[in-house]
């Protein structure tokens, strides 16, 4: 029988205070836990609570601090950069967003580097702070080495992810956030708790023969989205997260899935307040339209309605908070182990 669906806000509360345990200062902890739900909500269960472990672990191997500690090693109004100090990735980047939104404001575009930070979820969680302040915002970071530059068979790109949101008027925020592999690796792990197997195209093994067993790619190499062309949109994102904002770079960086190795990711963040460009009215009707002629094309076989980016997510968000989320049974057993090593079995509302 299929396990009830979770309550948002519930799973929520355990998430904050598993983190809480750890030392992590309540709004810092509530933060993290909320990215970690929120993709769920979104449909993206490949970036939620499938990776409340994970975060759990690189703060008792002590690689990432409870307390994040930021230092300004750059402030030239438009122009900031920030070093994280091994802190949390999320609140690290929150605070960039915030401050290229503020900066924004004053000069029309800026733009913040992050260094020595940590994974910090979905771009879109704080690309979308962007899109709701009236900018058009960018979120690019790098990872850990997941695939092989283009030609070569090590890998030492990292799938590093981007995003770009802007609002759309009456309709939900306009969201692109993908990573430039053929598929996020959370998505390849997820797929092993659900013991599926993967679709021939995402990865190869470690032999370098294609490869449908999600641990098989795991142990191996990630293709890229697109061949070479996601190759190079990748190492774009290798340049101006890490080699750009002082941090580290290609193998220097390591995944959030090594639980005992320090990040050194970096993160780049930019701002565009529309009302520098045009009024915030007529850019919300012209993207209305837009959005209005996207989905007024014919529909190919096998489609019931074309989606804008960023629909599905919130379509998906609005029915999971009304009716719940779903997990797959290997999620549901790690939630269960953690509330049992931390004592938080009572708050885990599974």
């Amino acid at each position: 029988m299929p396990a009830a669906p979770v309550h948002h806000d519930q799973l929520r509360n355990f998430a904050t205070a598993v983190y809480m345990q750890q030392g992590m200062p309540e709004a810092d902890a509530g933060l993290v836990a909320d990215t970690l739900v929120q993709a769920d909500l979104w449909g993206h269960q490949s970036h939620g609570v499938l990776r409340l472990g994970w975060y759990l672990d690189r703060l008792r191997n002590r690689v990432m601090n409870p307390v994040t500690t930021p230092d300004f090693v750059v402030d030239t109004g438009g122009i900031a950069v920030i070093d994280g100090h091994d802190g949390v990735g999320h609140v690290l980047t929150r605070l960039a967003s915030e401050e290229a939104i503020r900066r924004a404001k004053v000069h029309g575009i800026a733009a913040v580097g992050v260094r020595m930070s940590n994974h910090f979820g979905t771009c879109m969680y704080y690309t979308l702070m962007g899109a709701r302040a009236g900018c058009v915002m960018m979120l690019a970071s790098n990872g850990g080495p997941a695939m092989a530059p283009w030609g070569g068979r090590k890998k030492i790109v990292g799938t590093n992810p981007w995003s770009i949101a802007a609002p759309a008027g009456k309709h939900a925020p306009f969201v692109v956030d993908m990573a430039n592999t053929g598929v996020a690796r959370g998505k390849i792990y997820l797929a092993r708790n659900k013991r599926m197997p993967i679709p021939e195209g995402w990865a190869i093994n470690a032999a370098g023969a294609p490869t449908t067993d999600p641990q098989e790619a795991i142990d191996g190499i990630i293709l890229p989205m697109a061949g070479h062309k996601g190759y190079a949109i990748a190492a774009m994102v290798d340049m101006l997260s890490g080699v750009l904002s002082g941090s580290g770079f290609l193998s220097a960086v390591h995944s959030p899935y090594k639980t005992a190795d320090k990040s050194n990711c970096g993160h780049f963040v930019m701002a565009l307040n529309i009302e520098a460009m045009q009024p915030l009215d007529q850019f919300n009707a012209r993207m209305e339209q837009w959005v209005a002629e996207v989905k007024s094309v014919p529909l190919a076989q096998g489609h019931d309605e074309v989606f804008y980016p960023g629909e599905m997510e919130a379509n998906n968000d609005a029915r999971n908070r009304a009716q719940g989320i779903s997990f797959p049974d290997d999620t549901l057993r790690d939630l269960q182990r953690i509330a049992d090593e931390t004592g938080l079995r009572s708050q885990l509302p599974i």
